[in-house]
């Protein structure tokens, strides 16, 4: 089933069809809140079980055909995303049905094995004693046949992921064509991926997990935007949420009520501990990990400006049309990677990623700067010297290990945000003050992309500045982490909330630190392995639902690995 089979006929219902008559209070078994890779996975499996399901999310449904390559003010574009500006960091992520699924760069490697025994500022081994790279691999694998993810080959890349692996080879290092959740038969290289594809070649959960807990019975609801929970007299749990207008995400249009079993909280690592927060008021004190120890993905950019005449000389490229390269808008998000430094035997901090990356206009014009010369070069003369060189940049994306310092303040009175404009745009509570580790980090991982991409007079390239927006991530993690120590995490290890049963973090807030690699696939990996756990939970309160659903095309062969795990609830 496509995206546009799975949204077309639905998408607008979701506002005034959910509105209850005066004094009832909808009731249900489970209520998802949020619909990216966290929300959908146990959406689909816990729907397959038996169990009813809402699933409430806060932007619109987008049908494939309503995805527009345009960046004006009320495109998809604009509409899909939310970018929330903090102190010391902003966020970039997904406001849609599907999520952050729509409008990633499907991007999936696995997380090294190092990454599991990291100790980041707490000193100790973080992630909980139970999770290895070993013992999540056949998570991993259920992931991966169930979106499913493939491996690119050389003639996969785009022309960017060819120079970025030329060079590499140049400068003596090792590169990689990155595993992606992308059907290359479908994709025409437009680069429009990170805002949706209207071609279904991006493997989103509007592809997979959604439309498979569409037809057993799962409900989804777009722009219902929860602001709090609070426990009901039997124990169930009492959500709270406002219907938010279609055009301007600061009008809300009324609001309501559900109660449930069992509440998923999946809306971003950005947006989890804030519903949280406001929940404290009627649920009592949260774990102190909840809003503390965030993480950006050690996350960073670097703009190359490319000299053709020297690529042409130095590494012998040219296209089909006779051009070296000026093909920055070509091809689709990431597609190589050089993982020379992803080495369990470095210490910590000084390991990390450099991915090719296309970064559309936007953030990725503002914030580039002028390399050469004294800081900053965001702006000015030669700012516009090198806008007008677009086509000849090419983005280094920098995923480094940071040190989990960000920490969210007191939560807006709606929302995840106080939000600026009509669509997009906020401002929250997020502090971020990067610790001599993380930067040291950066400065690493910055040096070796210098290296690389300099050589021999190939380019020139610096980091995108932090003066605007302050640190930025598009994979924000660890506000709600998962972890063995109360004092430095906010869920046990199965997911659920310290101190408030029934509730379960299943997104990228629950990720114990930077993983150096794009998260995505790890976060579906957890949030598979969590759903056993929900199931017996929703069980025991005496819900008939059982565990065991195939992927959600039907496939079984990767279900194997798993076949001896805890498949069905009480087993």
């Amino acid at each position: 089933m496509s995206a546009a089979e799975t949204s077309g006929a639905s998408p607008r219902a979701g506002g005034s069809a959910t509105r209850n008559p005066r004094n009832a209070i909808e009731k249900t078994d489970v209520v998802i809140v949020g619909s990216g890779f966290g929300g959908s996975i146990p959406a689909y499996h816990l729907a397959a079980g038996g169990a009813k399901v809402v699933v409430l999310e806060r932007g619109p449904w987008l049908a494939a055909d309503e995805v527009e390559h345009d960046y004006a003010l009320g495109s998809s574009y604009t509409r899909a995303f939310d970018f929330v500006a903090g102190d010391g960091m902003s966020i970039l992520g997904g406001n849609c049905v599907g999520g952050g699924s729509v409008v990633y760069f499907a991007a999936m490697p696995r997380a090294p094995k190092f990454v599991f025994d990291r100790h980041g500022s707490i000193g100790r081994r973080m992630w909980p004693s139970v999770l290895s790279r070993d013992t999540l691999e056949p998570w991993y694998d259920r992931v991966s046949e169930s979106i499913p993810v493939s491996q690119q080959d050389w003639n996969d890349v785009s022309y960017a992921g060819g120079l970025w692996a030329a060079a590499c080879d140049h400068s003596g290092r090792t590169a990689n064509p990155a595993p992606v959740a992308v059907d290359n038969d479908k994709c025409v290289n437009c680069n429009f991926m990170m805002a949706g594809c209207r071609f279904d070649a991006k493997r989103s959960m509007l592809t997979n997990y959604l439309p498979a807990a569409l037809s057993h019975g799962a409900k989804i609801r777009p722009l219902h935007e929860v602001e709090r929970l609070e426990r009901t007299e039997t124990g169930d749990y009492r959500v709270h949420y406002d219907l938010i207008d279609e055009e301007d995400y600061r009008v809300h249009t009324g609001s309501g009520v559900i109660e449930a079993k069992i509440v998923i909280i999946a809306a971003g690592a950005g947006a989890t501990p804030v519903i949280l927060q406001r929940s404290e008021a009627a649920l009592g004190t949260m774990p102190h990990a909840v809003g503390r120890y965030f993480s950006g993905n050690g996350e960073r950019l670097n703009t190359a400006i490319i000299d053709e005449d020297r690529v042409r000389e130095v590494l012998g490229l040219s296209r089909e049309d006779g051009a070296v390269y000026a093909a920055n808008h070509i091809g689709k998000g990431p597609t190589v990677a050089n993982w020379d430094k992803l080495d369990g035997s470095l210490p910590e901090y000084e390991r990390y990623s450099l991915e090719q990356l296309y970064f559309p206009p936007g953030l990725g014009t503002i914030l580039a700067q002028a390399p050469g010369g004294e800081e900053p070069r965001w702006f000015g003369a030669e700012k516009k010297e090198i806008l007008k060189q677009w086509s000849n940049w090419l983005t280094i994306f920098l995923m480094t290990e940071d040190d989990n310092e960000g920490v969210f303040g007191t939560p807006p009175p709606t929302g995840n945000a106080y939000r600026i404009s009509q669509q997009m745009l906020g401002r929250g509570s997020l502090r971020y003050d990067p610790t001599p580790n993380t930067r040291r980090g950066w400065a690493l991982a910055d040096a070796d992309c210098k290296a690389i991409i300099e050589k021999d007079g190939m380019a020139k390239v610096a980091p995108w500045t932090n003066d605007v927006v302050g640190a930025y991530t598009v994979h924000p993690l660890a506000s709600c982490r998962i972890g063995d120590d109360p004092a430095t995490s906010a869920l046990h290890p199965n997911h659920e909330l310290r101190d408030h049963a029934g509730i379960f973090v299943t997104d990228s807030a629950s990720v114990p630190g930077a993983l150096t690699v794009n998260p995505a696939m790890t976060i579906a990996a957890l949030a598979e392995r969590a759903v056993p756990g929900i199931v017996r939970a929703l069980a025991a309160r005496g819900v008939e639902v059982t565990y065991g659903a195939p992927a959600p095309d039907g496939s079984i062969t990767g279900r194997r690995a798993v076949s001896k795990l805890d498949l069905v609830a009480g087993s």
